[in-house]
């Protein structure tokens, strides 16, 4: 009996080794693990070819969940936006100038300005300005300052919409004033929202209007327990500060409320992947999806916006301001056209064509004497020119007149 016990013991203490080894590996493997790289819609479509859709029920175990087929699902609603319209929007549509709309946040923030860059187009009077960075968030001021960084791109180019999106890059402690507070506690809470409650004030200073996109479901389940509880601060911390706070959770799974890589398209009811492989990122797609609503929600600000500035139809295109006027270039002579009668009348003549000496190249401003002796006497009585001069030695009463008759003038200018 005493043996039992003792074996008792010893297994309950080995599960509590093995449960507490599967606990630090989930702190250290998921909650500081560095962040997923967000892939562009073109990268996207690659690396989606490589996810097949799930394999049919089998004996190997558990049947995986299918896409959903057929089922329609909500989608997120298109608010009109009932906050004050800002001057300086109002003054940049007046004088011709688009729409700037600045996405901040982590890689989640690179897939919104992505589809948002898609669905508010330079020709509709927007310019979408990505401003997002991988790796980035509000417990990550000892490697960058959101504030500082982005209040310094912006002094030159400030925007008039702002949408932020942070978040999944923060499931982890935070150093705040010489101490470290563990995720979503009480101080820990208060430290980042101090720093988000400043970021947005800054954000505003400049001119623009602020939107915050909560984070969609995640496929692992103690990531999403946490990714719910870090949309509820968000949440409350946006209401008491006057900023939207843009559901995409909802719109991020299947008619259960389960996540699902892919959900129904609401055209055609076949399923579209709107997951990245990650279980976290969404795809293209995605992003589109649970942007659809935050679109349609600046476009009814900027209508308003257009109609106080006294129009309704977006701006021109800007157009770079034409170049400096330049002194024409001189105008050319046309060139004369040639006699039929002399073709060459125009050209200068040259000593080959006229038979006169060619000029003596000057020195030092002079003309250089003309040498004395044979090479003057050569130059007066021109050498006849023998196109096919004999072999060394032939006898010339062999040759034909003419030849025969050049080579002895030859020899006897020699002697």
């Amino acid at each position: 009996m005493k043996a039992a016990v003792i074996l008792l013991d010893r297994t309950a203490v080995l599960f509590l080794g093995v449960a507490a080894g599967a606990a630090i590996g989930y702190a250290f493997g998921v909650k500081d693990a560095p962040e997923a790289s967000y892939v562009a819609p073109t990268e996207i479509a690659a690396a989606d070819a490589d996810v097949a859709p799930p394999p049919p029920d089998g004996e190997g175990g558990p049947a995986p969940a299918k896409p959903a087929s057929g089922t329609a699902l909500p989608e997120q609603p298109v608010m009109a936006e009932t906050r004050a319209i800002q001057p300086g929007i109002v003054n940049a549509i007046a004088a011709g100038r688009p729409v700037r709309i600045g996405v901040f946040g982590d890689s989640f923030g690179d897939g919104i300005w992505t589809a948002l860059y898609n669905q508010l187009s330079r020709k509709s009077g927007y310019q979408v300005v990505k401003f997002s960075q991988q790796a980035t968030g509000f417990t990550r001021y000892r490697t960058l300052n959101l504030e500082t960084h982005d209040r310094a791109r912006l002094a030159q180019a400030p925007v008039d919409v702002a949408v932020i999106s942070f978040g999944a890059n923060d499931m982890m402690g935070v150093a705040d004033g010489g101490h470290v507070y563990a995720l979503l506690t009480p101080k820990w809470q208060a430290a980042i929202a101090r720093r988000v409650t400043s970021y947005v004030a800054m954000l505003r200073e400049q001119g623009a209007i602020v939107y915050w996109v909560g984070l969609p479901k995640m496929r692992e389940a103690a990531y999403d327990a946490d990714v719910v509880r870090m949309n509820a601060f968000y949440r409350d911390l946006m209401g008491r500060l006057g900023v939207p706070f843009i559901e995409t959770a909802p719109y991020s799974v299947d008619s259960g409320g389960r996540y699902s890589a892919y959900l129904p398209d609401p055209a055609t009811g076949k399923p579209v992947l709107m997951r990245a492989n990650d279980g976290i990122h969404m795809s293209y797609a995605g992003y589109v999806r649970i942007t659809k609503g935050l679109a349609g929600r600046i476009r009814s600000y900027v209508d308003q916006a257009r109609a106080r500035a006294g129009g309704t139809a977006p701006p021109p295109p800007v157009v770079a301001p034409p170049p400096e006027a330049l002194a024409p270039p001189p105008a050319k002579a046309a060139p004369r056209p040639p006699r039929l009668d002399d073709p060459l009348a125009d050209e200068p003549a040259t000593p080959a064509r006229t038979g006169a000496p060619a000029a003596e190249p000057k020195v030092d401003g002079e003309a250089r004497p003309k040498p004395e002796g044979k090479s003057e006497q050569k130059a007066d009585k021109p050498k006849t020119p023998v196109a096919n001069p004999p072999a060394k030695g032939a006898p010339t009463d062999l040759l034909p007149a003419d030849i025969g008759a050049a080579l002895e003038e030859q020899s006897r200018s020699r002697q």
